[in-house]
């Protein structure tokens, strides 16, 4: 008998713009990827720790987490460093993309091609 052990399906998502909140989340129970969103920093880096997460995503606008600091604490733990972690923002802000990749965000997009792209990003493609 042969056991293939698949990635995991377990995706957080530090989000508070209920509007994509929801859309990540129907498109992620369409897939059958398993999705959190935890509501602060110490609480994600919890579930970070238990879950070990394919990936994290992170609205770059978010009110009530510091993306920044949240990828430099992230990026600066030997236990979760190597758990993937993608930012998403308004075109616009040129400033704020240039300080989420300086902080350790392995990729920063656009919110537009993160909406469009959201089911290939989910599935890990």
């Amino acid at each position: 008998q042969v056991i293939i052990k698949l990635m995991s399906q377990r995706v957080i998502a530090i989000v508070d713009d209920m509007f994509f909140a929801s859309k990540i989340r129907a498109t992620a129970e369409a897939l059958g990827v398993e999705i959190t969103f935890p509501r602060t920093q110490e609480i994600a880096i919890e579930k970070l720790r238990q879950n070990k997460p394919r990936l994290v995503i992170c609205d770059l606008q978010n009110q009530r987490v510091d993306p920044v600091g949240f990828a430099q604490k992230l990026k600066s733990d030997a236990e979760l460093e190597s758990i993937p972690l993608l930012g998403f923002f308004s075109h616009v802000e040129v400033e704020l993309q240039r300080k989420a990749v300086e902080a350790g965000f392995d990729k920063v997009i656009p919110r537009s091609l993160f909406a469009r792209d959201l089911g290939a990003i989910l599935k890990g493609n």
